[in-house]
């Protein structure tokens, strides 16, 4: 099947997602053309059957802002022409959708060009429900030939939220197993923390809605109880207010941030806990990261994390901004080794068999096959 993937190539969950999928798919041999403005950071390296298209908008003094949508269009077009592309996965709705329906609509009198829409979360939460958006958003999703969700509480969101014809199809996020999995490193660890002493983690692009203060203040807790360290990867608006306010706490000696990383597999098995007291998560794909790693996550109770924390068995929900709870479920985990490890050992169990590669990609792969077949 010729595939073509239209993602950000950014660091968040929907580019790792269309990244990650780009690359299955192109291990099952099909061809997969990846569209963005720039490399996705998850396609660095070299993958046969995976072929990525760069995507510029001309800068034409008359125009205020690069036309980006219609360059992607544009791209499309030449692209499903050359390679003779089947299907176009648009992952995040605005601009993507907009641009491969606008895509198919050129190509009409060619081929059929049949559009999947995939919605990550803040495509429809933040951006799509904004009035200037709203009504392209909800075109876009309606015009779509298929419409995924991540998470169930973000497809019944996103049918209320644009009074959608259909309920979209839920396909979670998946984690490839074998390189999100538990590896010591005594050293590595060595480098953070003291002999005893525990590592806390969070990732994440520091924007408000991660509530990254809210880390600081659960970590000043445990550590009250718990001597331990905590490491924080990732960049964003807020990050300066964190360190600030690990720095008021007399915490700054305990609180490491690592800034972006590429390679977080690497990272996750250094924890003892994931923190990730959101206020939104659509699915939450770090929080399942760092479970296949083997480590519990204590989360907010917020979106999509439900579906991919058990609570009291692969890591805890609390309210959103109930720092005194999250804590104190950390503390209470940390200080009992028989729990922790049963805990830990669940949440690799829940990660692998409730999330793996290959099922879900099968889901997606079915879905083409659906759209492709009907007329």
């Amino acid at each position: 099947m010729n595939i073509g993937i239209v993602c950000y190539p950014s660091y968040g969950g929907s580019g790792v997602v269309a990244s990650e999928l780009a690359r299955q798919l192109g291990r099952r041999g099909h061809r997969v053309h990846v569209f963005s403005y720039e490399t996705p950071f998850r396609l660095a390296h070299f993958e046969a059957n995976v072929f990525f298209h760069e995507v510029e908008a001309p800068d034409y003094p008359l125009f205020r802002f690069p036309p980006y949508l219609l360059a992607l269009a544009a791209k499309i077009v030449e692209v499903a022409r050359e390679a003779d592309l089947q299907v176009i996965h648009a992952h995040y709705a605005v601009p993507h959708t907009a641009a491969a329906y606008l895509a198919k609509q050129m190509l009409a009198g060619e081929r059929r060009l049949p559009v999947l829409t995939t919605m990550h979360g803040t495509d429809i939460t933040l951006v799509g429900s904004d009035p200037q958006f709203y009504e392209v958003t909800r075109f876009s999703l309606e015009a779509s030939d298929g419409v995924t969700a991540v998470s169930r509480s973000l497809a019944e969101e996103s049918a209320e939220t644009f009074r959608l014809s259909r309920l979209p199809r839920v396909i979670p996020n998946f984690v490839d197993a074998d390189e999100y999995r538990p590896r010591k490193n005594p050293s590595l660890r060595g480098c953070f923390s003291r002999p005893g002493e525990k590592i806390l983690l969070h990732i994440s692009n520091m924007r408000p809605v991660k509530r990254v203060e809210d880390v600081i203040r659960i970590f000043a807790r445990v550590h009250e109880q718990v001597p331990s360290r905590l490491l924080l990867a990732g960049d964003g608006p807020d990050r300066l207010a964190a360190a600030h306010l690990a720095e008021t706490l007399g915490l700054q000696e305990r609180v490491c941030f690592l800034g972006r990383q590429d390679n977080v597999a690497e990272i996750f098995p250094l924890a003892d806990l994931f923190l990730l007291p959101s206020a939104k998560e659509s699915f939450g794909l770090v929080a399942l990261e760092a479970m296949a790693c083997q480590v519990p996550v204590i989360a907010s109770d917020a979106g999509g994390l439900p579906e991919v924390i058990e609570q009291g068995v692969t890591g805890y929900l609390a309210p959103v901004g109930d720092v005194e709870t999250m804590a104190r479920y950390a503390v209470r985990l940390l200080s009992d080794e028989q729990a922790y490890a049963a805990m830990a050992r669940q949440a690799r169990e829940r990660a692998v068999q409730r999330f793996h590669t290959d099922p879900i990609v099968d889901a997606y792969e079915a879905y083409y096959g659906e759209i492709l077949n009907t007329p």
